[in-house]
């Protein structure tokens, strides 16, 4: 399992993120055909890194006002199996750096973002037994796009506006989804946290959505999974959900399951 330096990205930032660059909007294309409650798939395109032809999906993570309140207890993750993978053997076979603009429009402490981070693709790591799945993440202040047009062969996280109302953040994957299933992979990931049409926070106060609760949902698509049924919503992967709160933070045993049946 690698050691990441906190001290390390701390300075990256006092140098890198003074001048906040313009993130790129982001709408899911004309052609864009919803497959699974939530996802859509973007077609298909050549990965600039194998020459591969891959196709992308976009998964979609919005706001359920009814969402399950964090204390209430939980029961259908037993009976039922309360993961769900994107495509069975769909996982990264190579490790790859990923890159975050942590600057945005709502306040949230841009050094909070990255460590925050770090620590959430720890936690899912760490859940599939200390594996190596991800290399090391960056901040930068270069403004960042998520593809949905073909893979460019960066893992980029950032904030900026999402097409669609009620979408407080997106997550896009290109991959190998089908044939073989020992010759399915994944090769790229996008990531991007709505901050247009909602507040974020770093305490799961009320009014704003918590940033490690969503984090740790989207990461969860970036390594593979896909979302558990609705009777799952104790989940962190399930699909909806809301102002305030916090449960998604800590990984449920469906989710636990489900990293330890791709990696």
């Amino acid at each position: 399992m690698k050691k990441y330096s906190f001290v390390l990205v701390a300075g990256l930032l006092l140098v890198a993120v003074p001048a906040m660059a313009m993130p790129a909007d982001f709408s899911l294309p004309p052609r864009a055909a919803e497959v699974a409650p939530n996802i859509f798939s973007l077609g298909s395109a050549i990965d600039p890194a194998s020459g591969k032809r891959v196709e992308g999906l976009a998964i979609i993570h919005p706001k359920k006002a009814a969402a399950k309140p964090d204390q209430a207890g939980g029961g259908a993750q037993t009976k039922n199996r309360c993961y769900a993978v994107l495509a069975k053997g769909a996982a990264w076979k190579t490790t790859e750096a990923w890159l975050v603009n942590p600057a945005n429009s709502r306040g949230l402490d841009e050094s909070f973002v990255v460590s925050n981070l770090i620590a959430d693709v720890a936690e899912w790591e760490n859940a599939a037994g200390n594996s190596n799945i991800f290399d090391d993440g960056s901040a930068t202040a270069t403004a960042l796009s998520a593809d949905n047009s073909a893979p460019d062969g960066l893992n980029e996280v950032y904030f900026s506006a999402i097409d669609g109302e009620g979408t407080i953040a997106v997550t896009i994957v290109w991959g190998i989804f089908s044939g073989p299933v020992g010759q399915r992979e994944l090769v790229e990931w996008d990531m991007v946290f709505d901050q247009t049409d909602f507040d974020w926070a770093s305490d799961g106060r009320a009014g704003a959505m918590d940033f490690e609760n969503i984090a740790q949902h989207e990461l969860g698509h970036a390594f593979g999974l896909g979302h558990p049924g609705d009777g799952c919503s104790e989940e962190t992967m399930y699909r909806f959900a809301d102002y305030g709160e916090i449960k998604k933070r800590d990984l449920n045993t469906g989710d636990i399951a489900g990293i330890n049946q791709l990696y």
